[in-house]
This record gives structure tokens, sequence and C-alpha cells, in this order.
């Protein structure tokens, strides 16, 4: 099982902004934001601050797959 961050990149196209826009808005490094895009693992501290930052749950922004 594995975790899927691809709720979360349709928000930002639905929101027409970028990851650097994400970036900016909710002051996470672009370490994160690299880790979300290779879909690695990342803390709960970053998933809350993007759930802040778009006024969102975390099920809005990932979900868990079948590998």
């Amino acid at each position: 099982m594995r975790i899927s961050y691809n709720k979360l990149w349709k928000m930002l196209i639905d929101k027409n902004m970028k990851k650097s826009d994400l970036k900016e808005r909710t002051g996470i490094s672009s370490a994160s934001i690299a880790k979300l895009g290779k879909g690695e693992n990342i803390t709960t501290d970053v998933l809350l601050k993007i759930c802040e930052a778009m006024n969102c749950h975390l099920d809005d922004i990932m979900e868990t797959m079948d590998d």
C-alpha cells in the first residue's frame, strides 16, 4: 500500500495554482514539495500546513492506493 497525492495536484489545477504557489502559501520547503511530487513520505506537520492553507482536510489531498 502507498500514499498518493494526486488529489492535491488536481486541487492545484482546479484552483489554477502551481507548486511554487503552494510553497509560498504554505511556507513549506522545496524539498517537501519535491517529496510530495515523488509520492515519498512527508511529515504530518507539512500535510497539516497544506490543509490549513488550502482550507481542506487530509482526505482531500491524499489517499491510499494498493501497489
